[in-house]
């Protein structure tokens, strides 16, 4: 019973957090430690990525459709006329960056998912990330949308998804933070957010589901019902979550993303010291 509940409380986490940029990685560190369970693993993190994963094709899957078929009408036709197909190719470009960190320093990232001190610092990051953003374009009308997205927008967004390896980093946070700074709407920018997000999520998680089915394959067995539960609430309330965010953001700002991130970061701060 214990496991089912940590399941769902955790599941809610994932999908309320993964697209609210807010860093689902950093509540699922967070929320195990102050109710003094012990730490999920990575496994079972993903498998929470994987739920609100769902979430995202169900409410573009329109959008992939029509990306998947314009690209592979480009290799024949050679041209990126069609917007569909250019949004396809920056979407694989803006993944490179997230790739090669994950390639690279995936032990370093792995690492910092017991610390808790680390991960309510990277919420101030992504507290102050979300607030400079707004400060930046103040003044700025944000009048591009993904059809006028160019390659600079996606490299500077691609490398913000890259810095959020790191837990506490908001990966939605922080490219829709990269987006508005680029002059691009902001019900636009989450989109791409989104639509940039699932390549690196879904790679991540195949490649770790290989890993611990070659070291631990029968762990995962006697976890699946439990895990599933998971997925199920994550997809649910990642659904949600995403469907919020994209009416918010049409007439609201950042900062009260980045207010939540900061008192929270501080409060993680104190509390790892204290109780160090």
């Amino acid at each position: 019973m214990f496991e089912l509940l940590k399941a769902i409380v955790l599941g809610i986490v994932q999908g309320l957090t993964e697209f609210i940029p807010v860093s689902s990685s950093a509540h699922l560190v967070i929320t195990p430690w102050l109710l003094g369970w012990a730490p999920q693993s990575l496994f079972y993190d993903l498998v929470l990525h994987w739920g609100t994963l769902v979430a995202v094709f169900a409410v573009f899957w329109r959008d992939f459709w029509a990306i998947t078929v314009a690209v592979l009408r480009s290799f024949v036709t050679r041209s990126l006329a069609d917007p569909d197909a250019r949004l396809g190719w920056l979407i694989v470009i803006g993944s490179i960056p997230a790739v090669l960190a994950g390639f690279f320093f995936n032990d370093f990232f792995e690492s910092l998912f017991a610390d808790p001190f680390s991960t309510g610092r990277d919420l101030v990051i992504t507290a102050l990330f979300l607030a400079g953003s707004e400060l930046l374009i103040r003044r700025a009308q944000q009048k591009r949308d993904l059809k006028q997205l160019n390659l600079g927008d996606t490299v500077v967004i691609g490398i913000a998804q890259a810095i959020a390896l790191l837990p506490g980093i908001s990966r939605s946070g922080s490219t829709i933070a990269a987006g508005l700074v680029r002059g691009i709407r902001r019900d636009d920018a989450a989109r791409f957010s989104f639509l940039l997000g699932t390549p690196a999520i879904l790679g991540a998680g195949l490649l770790q589901l290989v890993d611990v089915l070659q070291t631990d394959s029968g762990a995962v067995a006697t976890q699946v019902p439990v895990l599933l539960i998971g997925f199920v609430v994550s997809a649910i309330t990642g659904y949600a979550s995403i469907r919020f965010l994209l009416g918010y953001l049409r007439t609201h700002n950042l900062y009260i993303f980045a207010a939540y991130c900061l008192v929270v970061g501080v409060g993680v701060m104190i509390l790892a010291q204290v109780w160090a």
